[in-house]
This record gives C-alpha cells, structure tokens and sequence, in this order.
C-alpha cells in the first residue's frame, strides 16, 4: 500500500476557507483534516468537510453525462457519451447564438470558491459567446455595496486579531454554525476576559455562548447602528481626533443621529432604550480604554430592503471612536477586497464584442418567465448552471420551477449529484469535486492565498469545470489560444504579483507550501489610507448622492413590514428568516446521509405565545404561507425565536422535504436599497396546522 498525503483547501462558501490535509492511500482518499501548521484552521475542520470523503465517494455522485428522457422536473434521464453530450450542446447553442447570443444565459455562485474552477474558462467561454452577463447578488453584494461607500473596499480586521479583543459584537452572524474559527478566537478572547455581544433575532447557537443577545426585529439593524451613533454623540465617546483626521462628513452625520435617541430605536427595533445604551457606552468605553473593541458583522444583516445601508451604519462606528487604531479593533465583513486577484487574466473581458444586457440571478423566477421586448431584450432560451443549484437556492421559488419547467427553455447543468435543478436539465455533465481537481483560493474571512492540490484522477468520467468549458470552446468552434491554457497556468495567474500585498506569490511554490500569508498591516486603517474617493471614511458619501442614494446613514423599513405594508402585516403578521442550518453549507451537503440525520427534518422554531394564540403544539406540522407560495415544516416550540418572529433554518433540497418544498417558496424576489441583492430575510408569513 502506498499512502501520501497532499495539501488541499476547502471550496465551500465560508469565511475559514480551511487548508486540508488529503490522506489517499492507493489511489483512493480516505481522509480530509485539516492542517495543524495553518494559523486560522488550526488543524479543525467543521463536521462537513470533516466527512468531504463521504461526499466525494457517495454512491449517488454522477458519473457519466446524462440526456432528459422524461417530462421536465421529473428527474429521468438516460446515459450518454461525452462526444453526444457536446455535440447536442453546441447543436442547441450555435443557432440561438447565431440570433441572439444574449437568449443564452449562464447561472453560476460559489458551489466552489476556486479562482480556476469558479470563474475562469466559463467566462471566457460566455464572454466569447456573447452571452448574457450575470449580476451575482445572491449572498454578499448588498452589505459589500453599502460597506464599499463607507470604507471603500471589503477590507477589515485580520480575524487572527481578534483573540487580542476585549470586546467582540457579532453582528447578525452564527459563527458556531457558518464561520467556526473566527467562533475559536473568540472564544479564546472570551477566556482572556473579553465581552461578547450577539445582535441577532434569532437566539442562534452563537447568541446563546455570548455574555448578551440583543433580540432585535428582522430589518432594523440600521436603526440599532443610529441609535449607538446618538448615544456615543450625547455623551462623548468619541474619538475626536482620528475624525478630524481620517473621516468626512461628520458635522452633517451628527445632525442625523441626534434625530436618533434611543427611546426611538428601541420602539422600531422592539429592544429596550436600556440595551441601545448600555451597547453604545460599552463600545465607546472599551474604544477610549485603548483595548480592541472588534465588529464581526455577517451578512445576514443585509438580506432586507436596507441591508446596503444597515451594512454602512455599522460600518460608520469603528471610526467615531477610533476602533480601527488598534490591530484587534474595527470591524470585518469580509476580507476578500485585500485580495490582488487578477480576473482580467482569468476571465479575459477582453473577448467580449459589445455590451451584453445584465440578469440579475436574484429575479431568475421572473426572468425566466419573460417573453421577448424592448426593455428585457430577447427570452431567454438556454440556460447553463454550474456551481449553484437555483431550484432549491433562489427566491421565490415556484417561479423559479415554472421558468425552468418550459419545455422551449435548453438547460444544461454541471453537478454532482442529482439536485433539485438537475432534474429539470437537458443535458447533465458530470463535474469533479475538490479533491479530483487543482485549484487557487483566496478567501473572505482570513488573509492567506490558497492552494488545491488534486488528491485523486477523477471519479468515472467527471471532468473539471474549466475542461468542460475547454471541450465545450472546442466545439463551439472557439480558436482562441486561451481555450488551451491548462488549470496549472490559470491557477499562475490568480493574483497580480505586481501588487506588493501578493508581490511573493509564486504558483509551484504555494502549491508545495498549500498557503501563504498576504502582506498587510496589522491595523489596516489606523492611520486612515481608507480605499475610497476621498482617502477618508466617509461617513458622508457623495459617490451615494450621485446615485441617487441618501448620502448619510439612515434607516430604511423592511419591504414587509407594519410601517412598509401595514395591510399586508395584517394579513400575515409573523416575520421568517431562514439562517443556514449547522449540517448544510446553502444547498451543499443535504444529500450526505449522516449529517441530514443529524439535521433531522425540516422544522419552523415559534414562539410559544405564537404557538398558542394559533393552537400549535411542539411536533405538531405547520404550514408556512403567504401570497407567493407556502412549504410544511415540524414545529418546534420554542423562545429562541422572539415573538413575531418564525425561524425555518434552511436550505433544505426541494425533494427530500415531505412536500416538495422548502423556505424559499415564500420568500421575495424584491431587491435591496443597494447592491440589486435578495431580501430573504425581509418576508412576512402566516403559519397555521398543517390539515
């Protein structure tokens, strides 16, 4: 027996992006750890990709290419070759491209995070096509938007920093569930006699560790944010200098605070003045004192009509009292902004002819529904999806299964498995998972350049994305020399090593070494250098006034709310927000056996004067409704949820739910304030025993 060990790196849509240690003995892995030398994995992986073997070798994986042989949604195909299965793709796709390549519409997220195996050759393939562009909002571009205004670019706190903390708010995160090592550095802060606060609606498992949970309502976030702003104003918390230094705006942001006070912010976010006080005097005295005081902020803040500017206010504090001086002060979104990543040289716009019109993938449901006009251009005929599995992910989801349901609609679809969006595809290819392929990672929680290795030759006759992009090219009649490159020379390319913060990058190097470290300060803002027009943060942002956005932080209402729609919070008068489930990564993972049993089934947490003024009892199964649609859940009666408040952790694949259904077929495709991002936490909703 030979065994080896070969250096990995998660692909998942989480912050850790942990470095792996691939055992693989004959051929075959038979372990993924992770590794013990990488500072923030730190040898721990979380219960998922502890078992990404089970996923890689599970006996539903696809194989082979598959051809549609019953009717759409039904799930029935026949194998066929690879040659059959590009020739009928390229058949399709040359006469509607001869049209109008922009009726071709690619759909991709971050089913892999990889800079190759993302967005590389599929770009240039769409870009040479023609295609429709994709406007990928789905998770992040709202809070990313507001937080770019204020800050200029996703660059914050160096997760590493903040076990230095003495106080931590987490911010409409669950880091036990969805990012677990920046959750160990708290902890370790914690045990060093640090403070943490959660500011969550929902008393997740995070919000139960923490010394407070702040339970405020769905959506008003940005309320909270104005009323810390009124109350560091009021009583001198600030740090005058690093204002007058490194911020603009501030004269006209005291005005709107002031109009602030926390009797007002605790009636719109149904807290307690006392908790709107007590947060702001602890920030600012913590801030004054000299000791970190860090924001973690998650993006489950910004998935609401104001999450663009809920994500700004917040960002507006760590400046008012000089949080940003101090390595284990300021505030973290994401870190992907420090990141040199070179995607022209990756996704070569260059090969575009023209503009192609931009669909939002967030309003996929209406898109795909709409006929040929002026204003939307022309119906949209093909569809190709990889990385994502829209069926079960996107909003609104019955108009999602109507769009994909028409039968003049050609969708081809890479996967692993058999989701709930294969089984509405044409064509089925079968795509490599991360251990059979090579890949270049950077991340949004930490600040290393990452490496993937391929563990093992792929499974059956599963192909990398960017080699189906490659044969697809091919057949499509595409000569450019770059529909040649291999994933080696396109992982070379994945950073600008003219960019001193990546200037050691060296591809053969970091895949011996499996990561590296950017070079970036350690407190990247305390002498200001903020990426924005000014240099400064602008607490008063001109760049929103010319888009037509109110430049000064504010509070904007939830779509569905009783201040927004009071008619309509009559009729369905329970909010629902739909937070990851531990066990599932979005969509990723349902089908492992052994963590949906841990899982169990789909369930809707309510509180128990909720449950009682509905006759509701624990165990009973509850349907969840409104005007878009209703799904079947089991409840469980409990004070986690606040009143007026139902909690359905998600996201379930469709089929393996008892009625077809998960959450989204009642949340909205309206958008936020900024960023054109889903408002999946903005949903109002009745529940009622199931008959």
């Amino acid at each position: 027996m030979t065994t080896t060990q070969v250096r990995a790196a998660c692909p998942l849509d989480c912050p850790d992006t942990c470095a792996l240690l691939v055992t693989v003995t004959d051929g075959v892995a038979t372990a993924v750890k992770g590794d013990p030398d990488h500072p923030t994995t730190a040898g721990v992986l979380c219960t998922k990709v502890s078992r990404f073997t089970e996923r890689t070798y599970h006996a539903d994986r696809l194989l082979h290419p598959l051809r549609r042989v019953g009717k759409k949604g039904e799930g029935k195909f026949e194998r066929i070759s690879w040659e059959e299965a590009l020739q009928t793709i390229a058949a399709r796709l040359k006469p509607i491209a001869a049209r109008d390549p922009q009726a071709i519409l690619p759909y991709s997220y971050c089913g892999t995070m990889g800079l190759v195996q993302g967005e590389s050759m599929s770009s240039r393939f769409f870009n040479q096509l023609g295609a429709s562009l994709l406007d990928r909002t789905i998770c992040a571009s709202a809070g990313a938007t507001g937080y770019r205004y204020t800050v200029g670019a996703s660059i914050g706190t160096d997760m590493e920093q903040f076990q230095n903390a003495k106080l931590i708010i987490i911010w409409g995160g669950n880091p036990i569930a969805s990012n677990l090592h920046f959750w160990m550095r708290a902890q370790e802060a914690k045990r060093n006699g640090a403070t943490l606060i959660a500011i969550d609606p929902y008393r997740s498992l995070t919000a139960e560790k923490c010394h407070q949970h702040i339970a405020l309502l769905p959506g008003t976030d940005a309320a909270l944010a104005l009323g810390l702003m009124h109350v560091l104003i009021t009583e001198d918390l600030l740090d005058h200098d690093y204002i007058a230094q490194y911020t603009i705006g501030y004269a006209e942001l005291k005005q709107r605070a002031l109009e602030w006070p926390p009797e007002r912010v605790a009636e719109v976010c149904g807290i307690t003045a006392t908790e709107v006080v007590e947060l702001a005097r602890l920030y600012g005295q913590a801030c004054r004192s000299g000791d970190g005081a860090a924001i973690r902020t998650n993006y489950g803040v910004q998935r609401v009509h104001g999450g663009g500017m809920a994500v700004r206010n917040i960002a507006c504090l760590p400046a008012l009292t000089g949080a940003w001086r101090h390595p284990a002060g300021g505030m973290q979104l994401s870190s992907s902004g420090s990141f040199p990543v070179n995607r022209k040289a990756l996704q070569r716009p260059d090969l575009l002819k023209g503009t192609p019109r931009t669909i939002n993938m967030s309003t996929i449901g209406d898109d795909l529904l709409k006929t040929t006009s002026p204003e939307f251009g022309p119906q949209v005929e093909a569809v190709i999806v990889y990385n994502s599995n829209p069926l079960a992910v996107a909003p609104d989801s019955s108009k999602v299964a109507q769009g994909f349901a028409r039968e003049d609609l050609f969708t081809v679809v890479l996967e692993h498995f058999q989701t709930d969006t294969v089984d509405y595809a044409d064509i089925v290819l079968p795509a490599t998972t991360q251990l059979e392929h090579v890949d270049a990672h950077s991340t949004y929680g930490h600040l290393y350049m990452m490496a993937n290795n391929a563990a093992v030759a792929p499974l059956g006759e599963a192909k990398a994305n960017t080699e189906i992009f490659r044969l697809l090219a091919q057949h499509m009649g595409f000569d450019d020399p770059c529909f040649q490159e291999s994933d080696d020379a396109l992982a070379a390319k994945a950073f600008d090593t003219t960019d001193a913060r990546a200037v050691h990058f060296d591809w053969e190097s970091l895949k011996r070494t499996g990561w590296q470290k950017l070079a970036m300060a350690e407190a990247p803002f305390a002498e200001g250098g903020f990426p924005t027009p000014s240099g400064k943060c602008e607490l008063y942002s001109s760049a929103m006034a010319q888009a037509g956005l109110d430049p000064l932080p504010t509070y904007i209402a939830p779509h569905e709310s009783l201040a927004s729609n009071p008619a309509l919070a009559a009729r369905y008068p329970l909010a629902m927000i739909s937070p990851p489930a531990r066990n599932f990564l979005n969509s990723t993972f349902v089908n492992v056996k052994s963590l949906r049993a841990a899982e169990g089934e789909p369930h809707l947490d309510i509180h128990p004067d909720d449950c009682a003024t509905r006759g509701i009892a624990a165990g009973d199964m509850v349907r969840i409704f409104n005007d878009r649609g209703s799904f079947v859940a089991k409840a469980r009666v409990t004070d986690k949820a606040r009143r007026g408040l139902v909690v359905g952790l998600s996201v379930w694949w469709k089929k393996l739910a008892s009625d077809g259904k998960n959450a989204n077929e009642v949340t909205s495709q309206r958008l936020t304030d900024m960023g054109r991002a889903p408002t999946f936490y903005d949903t109002l909703v009745e529940v009622e025993k199931a008959g």
